[in-house]
């Protein structure tokens, strides 16, 4: 049976089916070409800032600068970019992007699940309206005749829709748990990326600290003795 074939039997319900199927494809292939550009590139790019963060900081952040088209990149520059911020500063400015960066990664997502919850339905439906129309061309008794023998036709045909439904939907959730694995993976990345950073600005910070203390020490404010008139003689 060809393709062709496959639509004009599956009834009604296959093309809804069909624009789901479409609809899940064109999120997959972007989404396997987005994940593709971000696993390839991730590790050299999170090292190479790290190392050269450890060694300058000030180069550190040019470096992240240059690799703002990645997704860590942007996830490291964003508290890397201002100007001596104190270390709550610093940790509120890299939660911040990574929820930026994880929410561009869950993209597609809702229409994968979407398609993943309707297609079955949509292929059951189909399944129901091929036999309600199978079924209700026949009578008691015609039942047992040569004349049931287009019903039977009619049911296979009816299921078209069903199995369409589920291929779709099995499909679609198998790309699903797989984009899923990749975010859950960027999460510990993330995390374990920007508990490092944070560390290594602490240290940096308590340095800084130390040389203002050094350089500029405080100064003791010596306060005034009294002077205590001696008693008078009465």
């Amino acid at each position: 049976m060809t393709p062709q074939e496959l639509i004009i039997k599956g009834g009604i319900a296959i093309w809804p089916i069909l624009f789901l199927s479409i609809l899940a494809l064109g999120v997959i292939l972007d989404r396997l070409w987005f994940w593709a550009r971000v696993l390839l590139q991730e590790r050299q790019i999170l090292n190479t800032i790290m190392e050269s963060t450890f060694r300058n900081w000030e180069s550190g952040s040019e470096i992240a600068k240059d690799y703002r088209h990645h997704p860590i990149g942007r996830f490291l520059f964003a508290p890397l970019q201002l100007p001596q911020p104190e270390p709550d500063v610093f940790h509120l400015a890299l939660e911040s992007a990574a929820d930026d960066e994880l929410a561009l990664m869950r993209r597609g997502d809702k229409i994968l699940e979407a398609v993943i919850a309707l297609s079955p339905l949509l292929g059951l439906l189909g399944t129901v309206l091929g036999l309600i129309n199978s079924l209700g061309s026949i009578s008691i008794s015609d039942l047992g005749t040569a004349s049931t023998a287009g019903v039977t036709l009619g049911i296979g045909e009816s299921l078209i829709s069903t199995a369409a439904g589920l291929v779709v939907a099995i499909v679609s959730l198998a790309f699903y748990r797989l984009f899923q694995a990749f975010l859950f993976g960027q999460v510990r990345i993330f995390r374990k990326a920007g508990s490092d950073l944070e560390l290594l600005y602490r240290q940096h910070w308590v340095e800084k600290e130390d040389l203002k203390f050094t350089i500029n020490p405080p100064t003791l404010v010596k306060s005034p003795k009294k002077i205590i008139d001696p008693p008078t003689e009465k």
